[in-house]
């Protein structure tokens, strides 16, 4: 190299992402007035490339960021283990593989005890659906409407028709049902179903809470045709809503869950696929080396994973997590109250937040106005009246009121520009 980045300007910068990276989405920054390259990242903001200005990350990257961005425990825990460590090769024993999977057998729920590692939520999708076709020897997978579950092969089958139709035909044996409704869901289980798959609380689907009896109903369903429940817990799980697991909330034991994002500790790509024993067993009879992953479960990843269970594991931090989702709610749901024809109601659970506007039309341009004044979020792409709250889980009482008042300036230009409009 002849030039290091940090000799381009920013607008060099934005020239070559969208010369060489993507010409596609640098057009549609600079529609939303949102072409900016971060610079220093720490805590739960990003700042700008010159300093200049900084947002607070209500986004996360879908739960990526729940320690903030460079973590200083995460940092200083790989910095040391790169003194001995690299990446392992994936097909040799890993000590901080066996350490990090036997530390979520500890976690995980019920007898939930073998874990296969991947790089991305997707990875570890289908991962799990190809554990559930091999073990029941059945082809069929039911998944919900709006749900995301990654881009890649089963994963993205599973997953919005938006994001697989452009791809040509869709894989068979997968069927959608709506969210919540049981009767859609009884009527389209069979004897051919290997598995239903669903996140526990749907986040590109706008943040939608499961209804009373919603999971139990999917267990029991599960349990009558001899299929594999498998709960999706990359954005819901880790503390996310105020508990360890989001599927913790409805006491439910599923067959498979699957982790990823927070599980980085945002600073080493790391995903797990988690099974019960009889899995497991399948996997040992048929080939235990069916499938791999080159960087799945590398050593350094195992190290942040480790570092970052420790950390939210820790005495006090689950409560901090339901105090500021607590704080964030009340103070959205008082703007509700204050601005009713832009607010129609705002759920969740803990730091995982929706905030349902009036039309689809407010989300894209909330987006562009909180990035305006301080904040970084988006609208949920499979539901664009929905604006997703996450922001990282060491976000402060301070933090998270300063994100209150960026979202009352905000709805406030928005009531004034209707009021216009009206007039």
């Amino acid at each position: 190299m002849t030039a290091t980045f940090y000799d381009l300007t920013e607008e060099q910068i934005i020239a070559d992402f969208g010369r060489y990276v993507s010409s596609g989405k640098v057009e549609l920054y600079r529609q939303m007035g949102l072409a900016t390259v971060p610079g220093k990242r720490e805590g739960v903001r990003i700042w700008s490339r010159d300093g200049s200005r900084s947002l607070i990350n209500c986004r996360a990257s879908g739960g990526v960021f729940n320690l903030g961005h460079r973590p200083p425990a995460i940092v200083d825990a790989i910095r040391c283990a790169l003194d001995t460590l690299d990446i392992n090769d994936h097909l040799l024993m890993s000590e901080p593989r066996a350490m990090l999977a036997h530390r979520l057998a500890e976690l995980l729920p019920g007898d939930i005890q073998y874990t296969t590692f991947g790089v991305s939520g997707g990875e570890a999708v289908d991962f799990a659906l190809k554990l559930a076709r091999g073990f029941t020897g059945r082809p069929g997978v039911i998944s919900v409407r709006g749900g995301y579950h990654g881009h890649t092969g089963l994963a993205l089958a599973a997953g919005d028709p938006a994001f697989r139709d452009p791809f040509g035909p869709p894989a068979p044996g997968f069927t959608q049902v709506s969210f919540g409704d049981v009767p859609a869901l009884a009527q389209a289980m069979s004897d051919q179903v290997a598995a239903v798959i669903i996140e526990t609380i749907p986040a590109t689907a706008g943040i939608l809470i499961p209804p009373e009896g919603y999971l139990t109903a999917i267990r029991e369903l599960c349990d009558q045709y001899g299929a594999l429940f498998v709960a999706d817990e990359v954005q819901a799980g880790l503390g996310r809503t105020g508990r360890l697991w989001g599927i913790d909330h409805w006491g439910i034991i599923p067959d498979v869950m699957v982790l990823g994002k927070g599980l980085s500790g945002a600073i080493y790509p790391i995903t797990a696929t988690c099974y019960k024993p009889e899995l497991d067993r399948w996997l040992a009879k048929t080939n235990p080396f069916i499938h791999i992953s080159t960087f799945g479960g590398s050593d350094l990843g195992c190290i942040a994973a480790l570092t970052m269970l420790n950390i939210i594991t820790a005495p006090g931090f689950m409560e901090h997590v339901e105090q500021m989702g607590d704080r964030l709610m009340h103070g959205l749901r008082t703007l509700q109250a204050q601005m009713p024809q832009l607010i129609s109601e705002v759920r969740g659970k803990g730091l995982m937040i929706g905030v349902e506007l009036a039309g689809e039309q407010f989300g894209p341009m909330l987006t562009v106005l909180l990035a305006q004044h301080g904040v970084l979020a988006v609208y949920a792409n499979n539901r664009p009246s929905t604006m997703i709250v996450m922001p990282p889980l060491i976000i402060t009482a301070d933090e998270v009121d300063e994100v209150l008042d960026a979202f009352g300036k905000c709805f406030a230009i928005m009531a004034g520009r209707l009021g216009n409009e009206g007039e």
